[in-house]
């Protein structure tokens, strides 16, 4: 009986182990917004398609990204939105 429960703790904390180990932005690649297309911008969390749009827009009438912050000038991006997908972003 006792073994019993000790084997119900174990799994039950391998379990919540595998749900709490946060992904880390290095362990998936990252989506460079100066070469993505809407649809890979549109899988990051947060960004719909009007603001994937609007990013390939803006990249194509201004250029190149020169910082992730720059992302700041797109309606729909504010500070909190842009911490959200700030480590899942670069642009190299």
């Amino acid at each position: 009986m006792r073994y019993r429960v000790f084997y119900w703790i174990g799994v039950f904390l391998v379990i919540g182990m595998l749900f709490c180990v946060p992904i880390s932005a290095s362990a998936a690649q990252k989506v460079n917004i100066n070469s993505a297309t809407v649809e890979q911008l549109e899988a990051l969390p947060h960004i719909g398609p009007k603001t994937a749009v609007r990013i390939v827009e803006y990249r194509k009438s201004h250029g190149r990204f020169n910082s992730v912050d720059e992302l700041l000038v797109i309606k729909g991006i504010g500070e909190k939105r842009l911490q959200k997908i700030r480590t899942l972003i670069s642009i190299d």
